[in-house]
């Protein structure tokens, strides 16, 4: 039997919501399987600078050192609630930013999925969406400007200002198009190099590095398209896109948007992958103003779980069933409050109930292997 260690950090918000119903379908997954998972929950973001004064504690580091994979729910807290928090301790600066340094999950795959059954959630016209929407960002996780030098003070003027340093190496930008231009070999052999190269000098050294790569991968068609047409063509042709990769920044706003474009970041999960360590996370926040009223949709997290079976567990075909799984809770006509509104066709179902509902799927799909 194969045995694995994942760090569980719930989060704050919806996350320990969310991370409940994802930890049933790993129980699951484990009675299905011929696997072992060692749970080790640890306090990550602003419940843990509340209980400890750090966000990212050193408990929770040596549990994540230990771990074979890392299963994270959303972190933050309210505008209002953030300014209890100093500013360089607050979730995303004190947890979030150090722990993609500490593990250099330099990757990160963020699925943009919705098939043409589950059209309904999407704001987009039915035509527009036509067989369905099915793409994957690729984001550069541990460069450009979110970890460049920060500066900030009164210059000699007497006026208050901030420089912050976006910077890329050549390796930083190679790696990354390695991952897509494999991830793109297994699909539709189509990627698109997002970048701003008429503006920023940092995406011509993008551009040179992406055409150097390609080379490697003779079958890839590559498009380069600038990041503010691709913002466009996001919305007017969401499925000429396949795999997109760009930039840490660019990455953030893009897979933001498609979660607009699916309806939801509720439908979005991902994987931040490092070549030693990764950690899956839904890519939305901790929406505050839910928390515990048992209405957000737990899917983004159960898809992190399947993304966690498939790039870190070789449980590819298991992982698969997941995603079926939760797809056909939705088609059977079930939805939460949090991604429907009443009226809209669909039975209201809690948190805790999508769960019990994706378990059931799974439960009665035939065991791989």
């Amino acid at each position: 039997m194969k045995h694995y260690k994942i760090a569980v950090l719930a989060g704050d918000g919806i996350g320990p919501e969310i991370t409940r119903e994802a930890l049933k379908v790993l129980k699951l997954i484990e009675e299905r399987n011929d696997v072992a998972f060692e749970l080790m929950p640890a306090a990550f973001g602003a419940c843990a600078y509340f209980e400890t004064g750090n966000a990212f504690p050193q408990a929770t580091m040596d549990i994540c050192d230990q771990a074979d994979a890392i299963l994270k729910g959303p972190i933050g807290l309210s505008h209002e609630e953030s300014k209890k928090i100093p500013i360089d301790k607050q979730p995303e600066r004190g947890a979030l930013l150090p722990m993609r340094r500490r593990y250099n999950t330099y990757a990160n795959f963020r699925p943009v999925s919705l098939p043409k059954a589950l059209a309904h959630f999407s704001p987009l016209k039915a035509e527009i969406i036509g067989e369905g929407i099915d793409l994957v960002i690729v984001r550069e996780l541990v460069g450009g400007l979110y970890f460049g030098q920060k500066e900030s003070g009164v210059n000699a003027q007497g006026l208050r200002y901030v420089k912050e340093t976006l910077e890329y190496d050549e390796l930083q930008i190679r790696r990354i198009m390695h991952q897509a231009f494999k991830l793109a070999n297994k699909r539709r052999k189509l990627l698109h190099n997002i970048h701003k190269s008429n503006v920023l000098k940092s995406s011509v050294l993008w551009n040179e590095v992406m055409e150097e790569v390609a080379v490697e991968y003779p079958d890839v068609t590559v498009h380069n398209m600038l990041v503010d047409s691709a913002a466009t063509a996001l919305c007017l042709n969401p499925t000429q896109f396949d795999v997109m990769v760009m930039e840490n920044m660019f990455g953030d706003i893009l897979s933001d948007q498609g979660g607009g474009i699916l309806g939801s970041l509720g439908l979005m999960p991902s994987a931040c992958l490092g070549d030693d360590k990764a950690y899956y996370e839904p890519s939305h926040g901790s929406a505050p103003d839910i928390a515990g009223k048992n209405i957000a949709n737990p899917y983004s997290m159960i898809g992190s779980v399947a993304m966690m079976l498939e790039n870190s567990f070789d449980m590819a075909e298991e992982a698969k069933n997941v995603w079926a799984a939760m797809q056909a809770v939705f088609s059977d006509g079930y939805s939460t409050a949090d991604l429907s509104k009443a009226g809209s066709g669909v039975t209201m179902i809690s948190t805790e109930q999508f769960g019990d509902k994706v378990v059931e799927k799974l439960k009665a799909m035939p065991k791989v292997g």
